[in-house]
């Protein structure tokens, strides 16, 4: 009888297996011929963002939904390959899809546990969810997976299959992939991590959100030291390895900094020309832009004008605290909470961090900072913001519980607080004799301020505008040596309307003085009766040779003294002129697009001085005018250039009415470059507001890295020139067109005026070489000059 019941039992349970499989047969016989082409995994073709290079490959920025980098499956470590084979699918290369040893070990592991504690999901089940199917825990959906995996895996080989889930992956931090990983969290490329971090990324399949180490740093660590233990049990690191992982500290990139704010922004601008080109499948075809900036002049440029825009501001003084936040009822993990829930929503600014003050007093502050760390601030740390430690001071002006303040840690090791500064700036430089840009900031942070002052901020250019005004006079037959009186000048008015008396900054006149000198001195009297001599109307025609717009400059004889506008971009573009020999070139700052594949798709055709380029002025003038905007270097308003130990440095000041402006644009022959200091609402910056003082040291802590080591050159005398040895500036060389020796005589200079407190007459003189070069109105007289007005 019991015999019979367990044979029965037996055919039962046989007949159910077979009945079981019989439809599960029907069911995959069905089914299978239902599931979905594979086609876009055979063609796969991710959404890949918008890239841009620097000209030595350094990558500028990043633009697309996803954050997305495609790697061939040949291209990633072995030991990354292991980091994941460890974490999701040790069984990869031995099951067809669908792993049964895994599927009975994870069964067991539940019915001892007594819930469902693990699956069995291989890589290749993975690639079929991602790709094919929804997340939803049901029969169906995890019947369908299986016969998807099967089918990708008689498809595909076991590598193709790796390579579209290394790829496809979602990985937190919007990177979709473990090379797009690779940048988000450690801001390097996968070729670069060490095994804790290939460990780290390999732990984030599971679950992205739970284990990413930015956001939950504990338990991601946790992740990890799953993953590195799977590594050595498998023997795919060594114990050694396994040891220096474990201890390994965890350095992720900030999520708060971009790594690549240096070059922000020209990466915008590039995306504005790619989204104007290829509009919305800019963001998705990955394409590669490649830029002409140089990584280390950038760099360079970045570092020069940020340091120039904070030590101009730290001359104002500490002004307050950016806000403050309410800690009065926090505590404990509520006041972590709190800290950490404010600090997420403010960005650093280079090495400036954000922390908000826990205690102040005025010997010590201590300053909560992203990640839990504690700043304590004392001493020399303190000595900036001082006065704001102070607690009868106005409270929202005190640095006191709940602040908001910025810090910084000092080269000699301690914390130092800091403040964003009030003014703006902006800093560009190209080749001279093609245009490529090698370095472009448009202001001190474009994450608080995307608005490019490079190429967006017209403002009066000053006296940094003379030397066109000057050219034109070159041009039309005045010399270096023509003399001008620098003295008081009176301009009626229209009709009804106030006279125009223009004068020096410092209040004084120089009398008699030649046009070079002028120049070097930046005297506006002898700017002003330069364009009466040349004329309004000329001079607005000539300095269309430059790329500046009549529009933009009226015919006013105000124009001697920059009262136009214009923006740094094109000053650069316009001193390009004298620097390349006369020819008039068109800044650009894309070199070449690339496909995904690396085929050029378009590329940048410059003109060339010398080669294709226009010639806008004869190089005659342009070599006369450089060897003046030489000596404003060598005696002038730029004398403080002379610190870098050059002769081939060639430039002018700028400073506006009111000192609102302050201006630099200087080069030699291979390099220009331009600086303006400001802010954004027009003001006064105050007695620091000069070219000499707020823009020149920017352009000067630049040139001392960008011509480091770079021999100097010297120009050649152009053929129609006549140089005279010794009547130049403090014995220097003189030189003339050959057909203009002496002062045009059609021109008409009105040298009338006395100089307050001179017994000099009106005159009308010809050339400074006609008198003695030893007579005290032809002397040099510019030691330690103050920078002008203009």
């Amino acid at each position: 009888m019991f015999k019979r019941l367990l044979a029965i039992l037996a055919g039962l349970v046989i007949g159910g297996a077979v009945l079981a499989a019989g439809a599960a047969a029907i069911a995959i016989i069905i089914t299978y011929p239902r599931l979905p082409s594979l086609d876009v995994l055979t063609d796969y073709r991710p959404k890949i963002p918008l890239r841009v290079y620097s000209a030595d490959g350094q990558l500028l920025g990043e633009f697309g939904e996803e954050r997305r980098s495609f790697a061939r499956i040949h291209e990633v470590p072995q030991l990354m390959k292991q980091a994941l084979l460890a974490a999701e699918d040790e069984r990869f290369y031995q099951h067809s899809g669908v792993d049964y040893v895994g599927v009975m070990r994870a069964a067991v592991g539940n019915l001892v546990s007594g819930h469902a504690r693990s699956g069995a999901s291989t890589i290749t089940m993975q690639v079929a969810k991602n790709f094919f199917l929804s997340s939803e825990k049901t029969f169906t959906r995890k019947f369908n997976e299986a016969l998807l995996a099967f089918k990708i895996e008689h498809t595909l080989s076991k590598d193709q299959i790796l390579e579209l889930y290394f790829n496809q992956i979602y990985l937190g931090q919007r990177a979709y992939g473990f090379s797009a990983a690779a940048q988000a969290y450690f801001g390097k490329p996968i070729t670069d991590l060490s095994v804790a971090e290939m460990a780290m990324l390999a732990g984030l399949p599971k679950a992205p959100s739970a284990y990413n180490p930015i956001v939950n740093p504990d338990r991601a660590r946790l992740r990890q030291q799953y993953v590195l233990r799977r590594m050595r049990e498998l023997n795919f690191i060594t114990q050694d390895q396994y040891d220096a992982a474990v201890k390994e500290p965890l350095q992720l990139a900030s999520a708060t900094v971009d790594s690549n704010q240096p070059a922000l922004y020209v990466a915008e601008m590039v995306r504005q020309a790619m989204y104007e080109r290829y509009k919305d499948a800019a963001y998705t075809e990955g394409y590669k832009v490649y830029t002409t900036l140089d990584s280390h002049h950038q760099q360079w440029a970045y570092d020069a004008l940020r340091a120039g825009l904070l030590d101009f501001d730290r001359k104002q003084g500490y002004r307050a605290p950016e806000s403050y936040i309410d800690l009065a009822s926090a505590e404990g993990e509520d006041q972590t909470e709190a800290l950490d829930d404010a600090l997420s929503e403010i960005r650093d600014s280079g090495d400036m961090q954000a922390a908000i003050v826990l205690s102040a007093s005025p010997a010590e502050v201590r300053a909560y900072m992203r990640g839990g760390k504690v700043a304590v601030i004392k001493g020399a740390g303190l000595e900036f913001a001082r006065r704001a430690l102070n607690p009868k001071l106005a409270a929202d002006k005190q640095i006191r519980r709940g602040a908001v303040i910025r810090v910084r840690a000092h080269e000699k090791g301690y914390w130092e607080i800091v403040q964003m500064p009030d003014v703006e700036g902006a800093f560009v430089s190209m080749d001279p004799r093609s245009g490529a840009i090698k370095s472009l900031v448009g202001g001190f942070d474009f994450n608080r301020r995307s608005f490019n002052h490079v190429t967006q901020a017209w403002r009066q250019p000053g006296s940094t505008f003379k030397p066109f005004i000057y050219s034109s006079g070159i041009e039309r037959g005045i010399t270096p040596s023509t003399l001008f009186n620098d003295a008081p000048l009176t301009v009626p008015g229209a009709p009804g309307s106030p006279s125009w008396e223009p004068k020096n900054d410092d209040g004084k006149f120089a009398g008699l003085i030649s046009l070079r000198r002028a120049l070097t001195q930046s005297k506006n009297l002898v700017s002003v009766r330069l364009l009466m001599a040349v004329g309004t109307d000329y001079a607005q025609q000539y300095i269309q040779r430059f790329g500046f717009s009549p529009k933009q400059h009226p015919a006013y004889l105000t124009m001697a003294l920059g009262a136009g506008a214009a923006t740094p971009l094109q000053m650069a573009e316009g001193y390009s002129v004298f620097s390349n020999g006369g020819y008039r070139i068109k800044a650009f700052f894309i070199d070449r697009i690339e496909d995904q594949s690396g085929h050029v798709l378009a590329k940048t055709q410059p003109a060339v001085a010398g080669q294709n380029a226009t010639q806008a002025i004869d190089p005659r003038n342009a070599f006369i005018m450089t060897s003046m905007l030489k000596d404003v270097v060598r005696y002038g308003t730029a004398a403080k250039a002379m610190s870098l130990g050059r002769m081939d440095l060639a430039g002018k000041t700028g400073t506006t009415s009111d000192w609102k402006d302050a201006w630099f644009v200087g080069f030699n022959p291979n390099l220009v470059a331009a600086t303006w200091v400001g802010y954004d609402q027009p003001r006064s910056l105050g007695r620091y507001g000069y070219g000499g003082t707020a823009a020149l040291p920017v352009w000067m802590n630049y040139m001392a890295n960008a011509l480091k080591g770079v021999p100097e050159v010297e120009l050649p005398v152009p053929a129609g020139i006549v140089v005279k040895p010794g009547a130049g500036q403090r014995g220097g060389d003189e030189y003339y067109y050959e057909e203009f020796q002496k002062t045009n005589p059609e021109l008409k200079i009105d040298n009338h005026g006395t100089v307050p407190g001179s017994n000099a007459s009106d005159a009308a003189v010809d050339d400074a070489t006609a008198k003695d070069p030893n007579a005290p109105a032809a002397k040099d007289a510019v030691e330690n000059v103050k920078e002008l007005l203009f």
